[in-house]
């Protein structure tokens, strides 16, 4: 049983090797596995059964089957969000040395759902629940800029300073605010995204005025755009 295991993964293996070649032939298992292509060919019918390779009716030959891709999401779909990104979240805080805030739509406003507090005394405090409008703060703003266009046309009511605002952000990656919410502060924020290539949250930092020198805004934001990239690609965003 254990070896027909293996002997079937390494199929599997040869199917999923060489992403330029979509499908392989019986001879070619063959000559890649060195056993009796009878064997192979039991072997074939077994994942076949079970979904997890597929036969082109046409040529007979073999690729991986869409079981996988069904596995693989429900996997993915499995995963915690605030599980994933507590140990990404904290590293940041440590780095920055200021509070770190993931947000979240909810309704037509941005919340905050998650707050690691800053090593340092003096910070930028916000309290978990707070709900702001999306196009205040640069963690909401991100939010709003990777929203469908027709989305963003129904929030902001033709605001076109802030769709320009928008397209810049979504281009660059990031967002800054100076004394949006509240004076003498700054926040950098980056999105996360899940396995469909979907925003689904905004991680960012809060720094106090005095702190939020020219000299460590490229490292702020460097730090937070990397923070939320490692989150994406740990939610399944390649």
């Amino acid at each position: 049983m254990v070896q027909s295991i293996d002997r079937a993964m390494q199929i599997v293996a040869i199917l999923h090797s060489n992403p330029q070649k979509k499908e392989w032939p019986l001879s070619e298992l063959v000559e890649q596995l060195a056993l009796p292509a009878s064997t192979i060919h039991r072997l074939l019918q077994s994942l076949l059964k079970h979904g997890l390779v597929s036969q082109n009716l046409i040529t007979k030959h073999y690729t991986l089957g869409y079981k996988w891709m069904e596995v693989g999401l429900q996997a993915l779909d499995a995963i915690d969000f605030r599980t994933v990104a507590r140990p990404v979240l904290e590293s940041l805080a440590k780095e920055a040395e200021e509070n770190v805030y993931v947000n979240i739509v909810s309704g037509s406003g941005g919340m905050i759902i998650e707050k690691i507090e800053s090593p340092l005394k003096i910070r930028v405090a916000e309290d978990l629940g707070l709900r702001m409008p999306l196009w205040v703060g640069a963690p909401n703003k991100v939010l709003l800029a990777h929203m469908p266009l027709q989305e963003q046309k129904d929030i902001l009511w033709g605001q076109q300073t802030l769709v320009e605002q928008l397209r810049v952000i979504r281009e660059q990656g990031y967002a800054i605010s100076v004394s949006e919410k509240t004076e003498d502060t700054a926040s950098v924020a980056a999105p996360v995204f899940d396995f469909t290539h979907k925003a689904i949250a905004s991680i960012s930092v809060g720094v106090p005025g005095f702190r939020f020198t020219p000299e460590r805004k490229p490292v702020l934001i460097e730090l937070v755009k990397n923070a939320a990239k490692r989150i994406s690609m740990l939610l399944g965003n390649a």
